[in-house]
């Protein structure tokens, strides 16, 4: 549904985004990741067709954005980082203004309009202007223009940015609601977002794509072995040879001993599911096995390890500095 190949967006000197790859399929929901300058919104801005590529190809729903540009937005619902919302307009006018710009029939309006409003929590607020609006309503109604013409493709650039608690878990829970029916590219810089919402996440570090996987995949791949937590009740005994002698267990940590209870890591060969083992060692040699769980290596942790560089003495680079504006909106990027 989404094809991007070998796009380049280059700002005289700054390369923004450099020769990335990547493909979502038919009703998959994309995670979009990187820290800031990274090149997530040049990315997003060139998929809808606000912005040229320099080098690449982008098709969306079949159209190529740069030589079937009317084609590829119409079936395209944007959601960029700051909603493009008119102040002196009210919800359902402004809602409405785009349902007529974006060709939906005089009968249909009125339908999808309440229907977007009502999916989004914004139907009580539909006579209130837009500029008075609080960030977190804003947002809503950003969201709602972009699903109300039932677009292919979605690209979401931080939906639940400025949203209280509860109304994030709302738009989380819609947004898995689209899934299926649209091909959704979600960027945001929260990580439990992306873990709750997305089934593959692309990580993007200065302007390159450095992981593409699904979240379980990438911990995987980036663990190197596989870790298992225990907290046995062996009294005087001392477990450490025991679980050493399982076949497939390279190294065993003690992390305290109390009273008898003994709280350890088990680090196994990666790819082998070594807790039944294990709790029989743990059972056979007369130890209460008290917990017994997988350790895995968070998704924060995943994103710290592929983007986490060090940084050269002063200035690191004059370019990237530019395109951590063009990121934030500093610059026309």
């Amino acid at each position: 549904m989404i094809e991007v190949k070998h796009l380049t967006k280059v700002y005289g000197a700054l390369t923004a985004v450099d020769n990335i790859s990547f493909r979502v399929e038919p009703g998959e929901i994309l995670g979009l990741l990187g820290p800031n300058g990274a090149g997530k919104t040049t990315t997003m801005r060139v998929l809808t067709g606000y912005i040229p590529a320099t080098e690449g190809t982008v098709v969306v729903a079949g159209f190529d954005v740069f030589e079937q540009p009317i084609e590829a937005k119409r079936r395209t619902g944007y959601l960029p980082e700051t909603p493009p919302l008119y102040p002196e307009l009210t919800v359902r006018e402004y809602l409405t203004f785009v349902a007529r710009i974006n060709g939906v029939s005089s009968n249909d309006r009125q339908r999808l309009v309440g229907s977007s409003m009502e999916r989004t929590r914004v139907d009580h607020i539909a006579d209130r202007h837009c500029g008075k609006l609080s960030k977190g309503y804003r947002q809503r109604v950003g969201l709602a223009q972009a699903i109300m013409y039932n677009p292919d493709v979605l690209i979401l650039d931080e939906p639940t940015a400025g949203l209280d608690p509860k109304q994030i878990i709302e738009t989380r829970e819609l947004i898995k609601g689209l899934a299926g029916d649209h091909t959704i590219i979600l960027s945001t810089h929260i990580l439990p977002e992306v873990s709750q919402t997305c089934q593959r996440i692309v990580i993007i570090n200065r302007g390159r794509v450095v992981a593409e996987d699904t979240p379980d995949n990438l911990t995987a791949r980036l663990q190197g072995a596989e870790t298992v937590s225990l907290q046995i009740d062996a009294g005087s005994a001392d477990p450490r040879s025991a679980l050493l002698a399982v076949d497939g267990v390279t190294r065993v940590t003690v992390n305290s001993q109390d009273s008898g209870v003994v709280s350890a890591e088990v680090e196994t060969t990666q790819g082998r599911d070594l807790r039944r083992d294990l709790a029989r060692t743990v059972v056979t040699h007369g130890w209460g096995l008290l917990e017994l769980r997988s350790m895995r290596m968070s998704l924060e942790e995943i994103f710290l390890d592929l983007t986490t560089e060090e940084v050269e003495p002063e200035h690191e680079n004059p370019d990237r500095k530019n395109a951590d504006q063009a990121e934030s909106g500093g610059t026309n990027a």
